[in-house]
């Protein structure tokens, strides 16, 4: 079982009738710097064990999943084939992009396995690494013009693995002309970015975004914020001996623990650079000026991504992951929810959003509308302006909300944040995915198989309905949305008449080619 690609060759491994092809090199990269080819080798190189994967912080739900079991290296831009046959079947091709803030994942996490896909849907899948936190997305252009870009490589890295693809994949029995590419939370903001990247044209043909949009990019003003906040913490300055220097040269656990210390401080959400945003990621992909000249947004709605179709979708309760600690320290009182969304929609609209939000959640308390809010403003809308700004160039938009959701911690977690991923991957039985959900009936089996069968229906057709599923398309007339629970509906225009408060607050009726605010993923009240 062994595959020439156009580094050298690879052997895989066969595990229950899926042919897998493990840690596949496709680029290089020094730190800070571009992706650039691989190093051809000679031989037969050993493609049966995962990893390395990119270098992290430890986070919870990471760990949870079995995604932090390898160390991380900096040499980390490896991907992962799952192929039926190594033929000439020219099969639809699936690359799956990592979430995890930026900051954290991997592509060989057990829930992000492709077996399943393959089997149920006759599919070849790609999993892949990005460089992620201050490696991937520190822009350090403005200190040096070097290293210009450096804010937006872990994009880069993306774009250099759906290169790959494009020159291998048809030895793995996939079709280079049939590529969709799909993702969840940072996954999928990063694929809203190469929605409007040229560098990133015919490279993919399809995509699925499942809670993450086109709105998460760093403006360069912020993107120099965080680099000084970063150089402060490491008690560096640009014009200090050995600043930049010292920054390249410097371990990367150290790079880590400094990366850590800017987290906290933007998750504070003091600074009024960070207050002004409405709450920030650290690291996210920097509008460059090369790779990114403007928002998303701004190019999508151009047309940037013409002719193709989209999945888009959210889930219900996204916020309630990110609030769990907070609820079971206490309720919140109003005081302090009024000043959290304070800076998420300003001040002068609180009482406004509270009272809508009362109105359409009747028996949900402070904790409950606070998060209804969140994932609202962080997820569900930005999702909608998505699509909105690519229904006048595709064949196809599809939107969906994931409304199965977890009982463990006493329900708190409701239809939370990443809960969809091991459904819609056909990986229900893998590592931790019992202790997020809280179990699992026949119906959460059928709408995983549902699930499975459409994203695989995606990548073939672009259209995720099929016999077991009617998924009607999204436009402005009735915004179709098909809600995924153990017996799957299509509503009209799900809560209306929030999203018609929040395009008033974003001061425009959409789609009308205006930039909202990008909103991050702020810390917790």
């Amino acid at each position: 079982m062994i595959v020439a690609t156009t580094a050298g060759k690879v052997q895989g491994v066969e595990r229950g009738g899926v042919l897998q092809f493990r840690a596949v090199p496709f680029a290089r990269a020094e730190r800070f710097r571009p992706p650039e080819p691989v190093e051809p080798w000679a031989g037969v190189r050993e493609a049966t064990r995962f990893g390395p994967m990119a270098p992290q912080n430890k986070a919870p739900l990471e760990s949870m999943i079995g995604g932090q079991d390898v160390p991380g290296e900096e040499d980390c831009l490896v991907l992962n084939v799952f192929t039926p046959a190594l033929d000439d079947g020219a099969r639809p091709v699936m690359v799956w992009v990592h979430g995890g803030g930026f900051v954290s994942g991997s592509g060989h996490v057990p829930w992000y396995d492709g077996s399943n896909l393959v089997r149920g849907g006759d599919v070849v899948v790609v999993s892949i690494n990005y460089r992620l936190g201050a490696l991937g997305f520190l822009e350090l252009g403005h200190l040096d013009a070097a290293l210009a870009g450096s804010g937006a490589n872990g994009l880069r890295d993306q774009i250099a693995a759906l290169r790959w693809v494009q020159d291998n994949v048809a030895a793995f029995g996939g079709d280079p002309g049939n590529v969709t590419i799909f993702g969840e939370s940072a996954g999928a903001m990063s694929i809203g970015a190469l929605l409007a990247v040229p560098e990133a044209t015919g490279l993919f043909h399809k995509a699925i975004l499942q809670s993450g949009a086109a709105s998460n990019v760093q403006r360069p003003d912020i993107a120099a914020w965080v680099t000084g906040e970063f150089l402060d913490a490491m008690r560096l300055s640009p014009g200090s001996p050995g600043g930049l220097e010292g920054l390249l040269g410097l371990p990367v656990d150290e790079v880590l623990r400094v990366q850590g210390v800017v987290e906290t401080e933007i998750l504070r959400g003091e600074a009024p650079v960070v207050r002004a945003a409405g709450g920030i990621l650290a690291f996210q992909p920097t509008v460059d000026g090369s790779l990114l000249d403007g928002h998303p947004l701004t190019g999508i709605r151009a047309g940037s991504a013409a002719g193709k179709p989209l999945v888009i979708g959210t889930n219900a309760d996204e916020w309630n992951l990110f609030h769990l600690r907070i609820r079971q320290t206490g309720p919140l009182d109003e005081a302090r929810a009024r000043r959290r969304l304070g800076t998420v929609v300003g001040e002068d609209r609180v009482s406004d959003v509270l009272d809508a939000y009362r109105a359409a959640r009747p028996t949900a308390d402070v904790d409950g509308l606070v998060c209804a809010v969140m994932t609202d403003r962080v997820f569900r809308v930005p999702a909608i302006r998505l699509a909105e700004a690519q229904l006048p160039h595709a064949p196809r938009v599809s939107m969906y909300r994931w409304d199965l959701g977890s009982t463990a911690f006493g329900g708190l977690l409701g239809a939370c944040h990443a809960v969809e991923v091991p459904f819609v991957l056909g990986n229900l039985s893998r590592t931790g995915v019992d202790v997020l959900i809280g179990g699992l009936d026949e119906g959460a089996h059928a709408i995983s198989a549902t699930s499975v069968l459409a994203w695989t229906k995606v990548a073939r057709t672009g259209d995720p309905g099929h016999e077991g599923l009617s998924w009607p398309a999204y436009d402005l007339a009735t915004r179709s949305t098909v809600v995924l629970d153990r017996s799957p509906t299509n509503v009209d225009d799900p809560d209306g008449e929030l999203r018609r408060l929040w395009d008033e607050i974003d001061g425009s009726e959409r789609p009308d080619g205006a930039t909202p605010a990008a909103p991050g993923v702020p810390g917790a009240v």
